[in-house]
């Protein structure tokens, strides 16, 4: 087994890293929106928001590894490197580093919830989790049914971006739900390239996501619409909040060259960019959103 650092943050996926960030600044941005001012404790908690995100979305990635893995279906995958489905790792051991991870981001949310006193958040960092896990794990992932693209826009998108939102002003103002809707949709624009990438060896496997269910000419059209709506919610948290907020649409800028692959019929390993170029867009916009607000 070859288990060096290269080969585990390999299988961590850091093309997928940004999905876990871009809601956490867009959610700070909202909070900026509402309190007008930052100190040592916002950044804090922004800060420890950032550490449970980013653990969610590794951990996320060796489970869906682990189970995809154990099943077979990473057996003939082109793109990320798959540490079971190659061999590189044991099942055993991705299935510890998923749990691992997932238990770095059960404590740092422990200590954003004790920080922002709203402990009930505790039983929605505790869905994240069995969510994340359930992706691909259990006896019926929802992966294999048509509902990641879904559940990413939930909870990498509406849940992180407003909950981040909520720990930090203490409300969940209309903007902040935009601002979850415009990284949801790259979020989920982002498994829908990976997903399209691997049409025809999911619908061997039986996994049938979305992709693999709309079919390929309907996936890039989808695609492209995710990235037409988080410029639409953008511009609707612009004119709730203030206008410099509409730095986030340079963001989009980063989306041509995705699109022209997508739309242009691309296929295999020539997707793999749309993925990292995706990921990028959407930290585009919340940065750019962030940025924005504290210029206003």
């Amino acid at each position: 087994m070859n288990s060096s650092l290269a080969v585990w943050v390999a299988g961590a996926r850091p093309r997928t890293l940004p999905a876990a960030i871009a809601p956490i600044l867009a959610g700070a941005a909202s909070a900026l929106a509402v309190a007008g001012a930052t100190g040592g404790r916002f950044w804090l908690i922004t800060a420890l928001c950032a550490v449970v995100a980013l653990a969610l979305q590794v951990g996320v990635n060796y489970a869906n590894d682990y189970s995809d893995g154990v099943r077979g279906t990473d057996d003939d995958r082109v793109g990320p490197l798959r540490l079971v489905g190659s061999g590189l790792a044991s099942a055993q051991a991705v299935r510890t580093a998923a749990f691992a991870a997932f238990g770095v981001g059960a404590v740092a949310g422990l200590v954003v919830v004790a920080l922002s006193g709203q402990w009930w958040l505790l039983l929605v960092g505790a869905v994240s989790i069995v969510a994340a896990w359930f992706y691909t794990g259990g006896t019926t992932p929802y992966g294999y049914l048509g509902l990641g693209e879904v559940m990413v826009f939930v909870f990498f998108g509406l849940v992180a971006t407003v909950g981040t939102t909520y720990v930090l002003a203490g409300v969940a103002p209309p903007h902040a739900w935009l601002a979850g809707a415009a990284v949801g949709a790259l979020a989920s624009g982002i498994l829908v390239a990976n997903n399209l990438r691997d049409i025809a060896t999911d619908r061997v496997a039986g996994k049938l996501t979305l992709p693999a269910r709309l079919g390929d000419p309907r996936s890039r059209i989808f695609h492209a619409g995710l990235c037409a709506l988080a410029g639409v919610c953008v511009v609707g948290f612009a004119a709730l909040t203030t206008w410099w907020a509409l730095l986030a649409l340079l963001g989009l800028l980063l989306l041509v060259a995705p699109l022209r692959l997508v739309l242009g019929g691309a296929m295999g390993p020539r997707l793999i960019p749309v993925i990292q170029g995706t990921g990028m867009a959407e930290i585009g916009i919340g940065l750019g959103l962030l940025v924005g607000t504290f210029l206003a």
